[in-house]
């Protein structure tokens, strides 16, 4: 198979400009393209896992990516898919973060020998002069088509910065910079860059006189239409100090049944017969599904040594048996005796606040060994402790160790 059509089938493929000349091209020439990231946070999300499995199914087909930060960009702000401005970075702050997404991408892509190459568009864009690029760049662009593309028309009601307005053009400067610095001829990304794409293979056309193509993949969502990877607490993270692999891991192993299909697909390297397989599993049978895709996942992200700790602490919690030194742990001193179990909870950062414990108990989701816990005044006893530890859970599926030091 084509490395277009393994895209296609497992369902990464949204939108592409002139598919039978990208086709022929992926078949029988080794291209180099670009996806863009954001850098204003210190870790990747899993948002941005799906672009980089697009990333390693296109290397291992010979094709070389470019990883472009978006040092320039974020000192501006991407309107793409928001309703208000981006926070505005520092260079050491980008560069920072720049370094991380590296570290966490080398799972999944080579770097080495030039197959894979990180760029920073900060060192094109800060050192343009306005006039010049304005009466080479900016002519080639009709305010009339921008005001019609979805990034900004969903900005005009609330308002939408000068700014911001010359993302576009930014962006599309970025691929013309690209091609000719790499011959970069493809660029990739999430839906909501389709515009932006199009603008830069226009200008590479206007500019260079060349052909150049865009292709975007479906953004992470849910079956119900909402953004995977977004838990209470926030982001699912691929930083193991931010997201543990556990925490990870069960994000996974319990994820809607309708959902599992299309996360093996887009997010594991399992043959397609595997995934249909697995995702037309039924009932009590899905689960085992899921503790494939679990496993899978977190492999990919953490290490399989990682991938078998989390898969063992799952299983001591759910199915009787097993090692719980794998479950989220917070140390305790053993003054905890007497005190209130919310107040203990809330100074290890297991709950947000107390209002939020009030609420978990009330609602019932609030356990101490398994046993919920029925008043919002109890308080922890010593015969809670077995092992040296105190075993919480919030809601049905969340587990945190308390370990009491002596």
């Amino acid at each position: 198979m084509s490395v277009l059509d393994v895209l296609q089938e497992r369902g990464y493929i949204q939108q592409m400009t002139h598919e039978e000349e990208i086709r022929e091209l992926l078949e029988k020439e080794k291209i180099t393209f670009y996806i863009g990231f954001d850098p204003t946070a210190d870790s990747l999300h899993v948002g941005h896992f799906l672009q980089i499995m697009v990333m390693s199914h296109m290397q291992k087909a010979g094709h070389r990516p470019i990883v472009l930060i978006g040092g320039g960009t974020a000192m501006v702000g991407d309107p793409s898919g928001r309703t208000d401005m981006r926070k505005m970075m520092t260079k050491e702050e980008i560069d920072r973060n720049a370094e991380a997404f590296k570290k966490q991408m080398q799972r999944l892509i080579d770097f080495s020998d030039g197959k894979a190459i990180m760029a920073n568009n900060a060192d094109w864009l800060l050192d343009l002069n306005y006039i010049e690029f304005l009466r080479d760049i900016g002519v080639h662009f009709s305010v009339n088509r921008m005001l019609t593309a979805e990034c900004f028309k969903s900005r005009l009601e609330r308002g939408l910065s000068f700014l911001e307005f010359n993302y576009m053009l930014m962006q599309a400067y970025d691929f013309l910079e690209l091609n000719r610095r790499y011959n970069c001829v493809m660029q990739m990304g999430g839906d909501d860059q389709w515009s932006n794409i199009i603008a830069g293979i226009e200008l590479i056309r206007k500019k260079e006189g060349k052909q150049a193509y865009g292709m975007t993949f479906t953004l992470l969502t849910t079956s119900e239409g909402k953004k995977m990877g977004k838990t209470e607490k926030g982001a699912i993270w691929l930083d193991p100090n931010k997201t543990s692999p556990y925490e990870f891991y069960q994000y996974w192993r319990n994820i809607a049944d309708a959902d599992v299909e299309k996360a093996l697909a887009l997010l594991t390297f399992l043959p397609m017969d595997e995934v249909r397989r697995l995702g037309a599993l039924k009932d009590k049978e899905i689960n085992e599904a899921k503790k494939i895709l679990a496993y899978e996942v977190t492999k990919l992200i953490h290490g399989e040594e990682e991938a078998i700790k989390a898969q063992k602490a799952a299983e001591a919690l759910f199915e009787s048996g097993g090692d719980l030194d794998n479950v989220p742990s917070v140390t305790v001193s053993s003054d905890v005796f007497g005190k209130k179990i919310l107040d203990v909870l809330f100074e290890a950062k297991i709950i947000p606040s107390k209002s939020e414990g009030r609420r978990l108990v009330q609602q019932g989701g609030l356990y101490i060994n398994n046993e919920k816990v029925e008043s919002i005044d109890e308080y922890i006893k010593d015969e809670m402790i077995k092992d040296n530890s105190i075993l919480i859970r919030k809601g049905k599926k969340e587990y945190h160790r308390l370990v009491i030091k002596e």
